[in-house]
């Protein structure tokens, strides 16, 4: 073959790849998120810290993965039809992550969220187009809770649909069927433990599922726990739930019942963590610092809990964790000083870390 024949086949094969790299819209752009070593704390620990790049999903968050499989899903059942209405219950990035998709797909979109959530989210799913209604934050078991007032707000409208993200267990298949396998294959199988928090508990129950099935008990799965959850006590104690108590800086995470995206998975769980909140707020300031990574406290838990997952399974493992979404969703808050000093945080930040407290 002379050398123009194998420039030009050279090209051809780019250009093929190219074209089929396209994304259809910002669906097709939802997953397939790198997955980034964590250097220092590789350093410190003699471990891959590994985390997956959620925050690079075209909504921000990895809650697009549960957006989009609980719309498809509710499509595939004829739950809505063109034009129809989707209502969710949420404390932001899955109703960020609805809007989009919603917005992608021609529905209307209404939101109820706990009105302690940051202001920067409900800002924004209302420049998505969505009809936003903050509500007080109480207890599931209390009918006010944010979840029961979307569930009756979309059974009084005609081709509406509430997704229902905590139970509907399409949130959990989307982590089976994208990001178990991702990590799986982006780690070439050598994946040793997978640690993150949860909510709803889909992204945790999914890829738990996913490399179970893989592997077995050669990869052990944690549970991270903020404040205020009783999720921890539940799997270290075999099982009792107590009575919830207790609150946290992160948001979204955290909570006082096993969801049915948990349930089917709770018992192949090896372990769990607390992290404090000082432990969360100093490693999103460590993470922008030392990787020039800004994400959330909630991001920054897990990264917590990976190095104690680490520390627990030894040296030369490698642990994945998963970083949710940016910090730029709360950095009125987490980069403010009257913020910071109001919840007793500041002094948790080392002195060579407060430059970056920019905010009053």
């Amino acid at each position: 073959m002379n050398l123009q024949r194998i420039f030009s086949h050279a090209y051809s094969s780019l250009r093929s790849t190219a074209k089929n790299n396209v994304a259809n819209g910002f669906v097709g752009a939802i997953g397939n998120t790198p997955l980034l070593r964590l250097n220092r704390l590789s350093e410190e620990t003699g471990c891959d810290i590994l985390a997956k790049a959620e925050f690079m999903n075209p909504g921000g968050s990895v809650k697009d993965r549960a957006a989009l499989f609980v719309i498809k899903n509710a499509e595939e059942k004829g739950l809505i039809q063109p034009g129809g209405t989707v209502v969710e219950g949420t404390a932001g990035n899955t109703g960020i992550g609805i809007a989009h998709v919603c917005r992608a797909k021609g529905y209307k979109c209404v939101i109820y969220m706990p009105s302690n959530q940051s202001q920067e989210k409900i800002d924004l799913l209302r420049m998505l187009g969505a009809e936003v209604y903050p509500v007080p934050a109480v207890a599931f078991e209390n009918p006010e809770n944010y979840n029961h007032q979307a569930k009756r707000h979309a059974e009084k409208l005609e081709n509406a649909v509430w997704t229902n993200q905590f139970d509907n267990t399409a949130n959990r298949q989307a982590h089976i069927e994208t990001t178990g396998p991702e990590i799986y294959q982006q780690t070439n199988g050598e994946v040793d433990g997978f640690v993150c928090s949860t909510g709803t508990g889909g992204t945790l129950a999914g890829v738990a599922r996913y490399l179970k099935d893989k592997k077995g008990d050669k990869v052990k799965i944690f549970l991270a726990d903020p404040p205020g959850s009783v999720l921890h006590s539940y799997i270290t104690s075999n099982g009792k739930l107590k009575e919830r108590s207790g609150s946290s800086i992160t948001e979204g995470i955290g909570q006082g019942r096993i969801t049915d995206n948990l349930a089917p998975d709770i018992e192949i769980i090896d372990g769990a963590v607390h992290i404090p909140d000082e432990e969360s707020i100093k490693m999103v300031y460590r993470l922008l610092d030392e990787e020039g990574i800004y994400v959330g406290a909630s991001s920054a838990l897990n990264v917590v809990a990976a190095v104690e997952m680490a520390k627990q399974l030894g040296k030369g493992k490698k642990i994945v964790t998963i970083l949710c979404d940016g910090a730029y969703r709360y950095q009125t808050r987490l980069f403010s000083r009257s913020w910071l000093d109001s919840k007793k945080l500041s002094t948790s930040i080392p002195e060579h870390l407060q430059k970056y407290i920019v905010l009053p």
